[in-house]
């Protein structure tokens, strides 16, 4: 459909009063609304920054009050340190040896030690799941293998839907 070109001094002084009119009150909405709109973004955006938390010091271990003293036989010994808690169980001394035998370059030392480790399922390596995604392959135990169905008929009845889109075969699709 072609545009008509009828357009006289008449039309075109309305559509340049119109344009005009339109330009001034696009300029009078932004003076007047513009601030609480740019205040608006702003505080989205603060809301939007990632929370951060305080972070946390070790407190001091408590002690007990203190004893009477009688007389003192030896010297004190130097307080126990406290074992390092880890997200891991300890890597047994036969997989640790892995990694001082050879060199990566020839799939020994680390590589091996790598690989062996990844063996291992994830409750024999960490003590719980550390994230979220390891809840999804917590205990599930040895993977099962599945054997391949060789028969023609049975492929295409479980790749095509009972229902839905593909309810009727095409005899295209069954010339596999």
């Amino acid at each position: 459909m072609s545009r008509q070109l009828n357009m006289d001094t008449l039309r075109q002084n309305f559509w340049k009063e119109e344009y005009l009119r339109e330009k001034m009150l696009r300029c009078e909405w932004h003076r007047k609304y513009g601030s609480m709109v740019k205040a608006k973004q702003k505080a989205k955006a603060a809301a939007r920054l990632p929370l951060k938390l305080p972070t946390l010091h070790p407190k001091a271990p408590l002690l007990s009050p203190p004893a009477p003293k009688a007389v003192p036989t030896k010297a004190p010994s130097p307080a126990p340190e406290t074992p390092i808690q880890s997200d891991m169980y300890p890597v047994p001394p036969a997989t640790r040896a892995l990694l001082y035998e050879g060199i990566s370059h020839d799939f020994q030392g680390r590589y091996r030690y790598l690989s062996t480790r990844k063996l291992d399922m994830p409750e024999m390596r960490y003590v719980f799941p550390i994230t979220t995604s390891f809840t999804y392959g917590w205990q599930l135990g040895p993977p099962v293998k599945q054997e391949l169905v060789s028969c023609k008929m049975c492929r295409i009845e479980s790749f095509f839907r009972k229902n839905g889109a593909f309810l009727l075969l095409d005899p295209q699709d069954l010339a596999l």
